[in-house]
């Protein structure tokens, strides 16, 4: 995983939820069952999401180097590393 990933979770997660939370009002359900319900799925989604966003972010940047990505042995990146 890598560092810009771990930084936009929370922009991400505070969008999809919501986004989410947004939609359920808005087709009147107004319980707790179904605000939470969207609130747990949006944070679910938000880490794969935000994975996501960051890889789109450095696969159109011309200076990144795409191939170092399969280097990486750790699931949490060590933080005196250069960025992956």
């Amino acid at each position: 995983m890598d560092r810009l990933s771990i930084f936009l979770t929370i922009t991400v997660g505070s969008v999809v939820t919501g986004t989410l939370i947004i939609i359920v009002m808005s087709l009147g359900w107004y319980s707790w069952l179904a605000i939470g319900g969207v609130a747990a799925i949006g944070t679910l989604l938000t880490w794969p999401a935000s994975y996501v966003i960051s890889r789109r972010i450095k696969r159109h940047d011309p200076d990144w180097d795409e191939t170092k990505v399969d280097k990486v042995k750790d699931l949490i990146p060590d933080s005196s590393a250069q960025e992956v």
